[in-house]
């Protein structure tokens, strides 16, 4: 016979020996009294909860509220629009598991740094998101004729984050990308300097020189070898591209991302005016 392991005893048993000492002390009546404050009691603390859980659902809402009116619409939109195609993407195999929901969520924590009542507003715009039942076409058609061409670079940047934050990175996130890219009629050329930054990036710890030279080719997209003339049009090309004011009306955490792309750019000219002119 197979032995089982017993389980604790449950508050079944605790309430039959409250039960006894009530009737031994008081009689039926202190039987009876006990119930009553059990009942009493129950139906107290379910009280409170539903208050509590009100309670909290109406601070969340309370400051989601007012952290949306702090912002311009165009920061409205582009988050909105953000979130709900970065769940698109992960729900495209037909999942939306709890990593894929964490990635987002860090991602924003951590990657834009968002405080705890901006987390709430993303939270709530997940929850929507996934609810969504607009196609991803749509939504991209959406931003494309709500964007200009650099904030539609930002949103790609953006999706390449939270692609190589998988480590590897999905075969089939990042053909999405590819796709995504396209329809937001992002060039081959800024679409593979996006790409060959974060593919060289995620080798940076371990890189030698030459890798490291191989990346900032990659960021200035340009293929190894190219001549100082081609490094010096694409600097000028994507420091247009990226300067933070032209999306500083996206919000202050958009205008960083530009600003930590254009620091990439700038380290990367740095090296081979260094190299070539010295």
């Amino acid at each position: 016979m197979e032995y089982r392991q017993h389980n604790q005893p449950g508050c079944g048993g605790c309430l039959l020996i409250l039960a006894l000492f009530a009737l031994l002390t008081g009689g039926a009546q202190g039987l009876l009294n006990l119930f009553g404050f059990l009942i009493y009691s129950g139906f107290a603390g379910i009280l409170i909860l539903i208050a509590a859980f009100w309670g909290f659902s109406y601070y969340v809402r309370r400051k989601v509220s007012t952290y949306e009116a702090s912002q311009t619409e165009s920061h409205n939109r582009f988050v909105y629009l953000l979130v709900n195609i970065l769940v698109k993407i992960a729900q495209a195999d037909g999942h939306f598991t709890r990593a894929e929901l964490n990635a987002i969520l860090n991602f924003f924590q951590y990657n834009l740094r968002y405080n705890q009542d901006q987390m709430y507003w993303v939270k709530q715009l997940v929850k929507e998101a996934r609810d969504n039942t607009t196609e991803l076409r749509q939504l991209l058609d959406e931003f494309r004729t709500s964007f200009a061409y650099e904030p539609r670079l930002i949103l790609l940047e953006l999706i390449y984050q939270i692609i190589y934050t998988k480590q590897p990175p999905p075969e089939n996130e990042l053909r999405m990308a590819r796709e995504i890219a396209q329809l937001l009629q992002i060039s081959a050329y800024d679409q593979r300097t996006i790409e060959s930054k974060y593919r060289y990036g995620q080798h940076q710890q371990t890189q030698n020189t030459a890798n490291q030279e191989e990346q900032y080719y990659a960021v200035l997209g340009l293929e190894p070898g190219a001549d100082f003339a081609e490094i010096k049009k694409a600097y000028r090309k994507l420091s247009m591209q990226y300067h933070p004011d032209k999306v500083g009306h996206l919000g202050e955490e958009f205008k960083k991302v530009a600003e930590e792309k254009m620091k990439e750019i700038n380290v990367a000219y740095g090296y081979f005016e260094k190299k070539m002119n010295s």
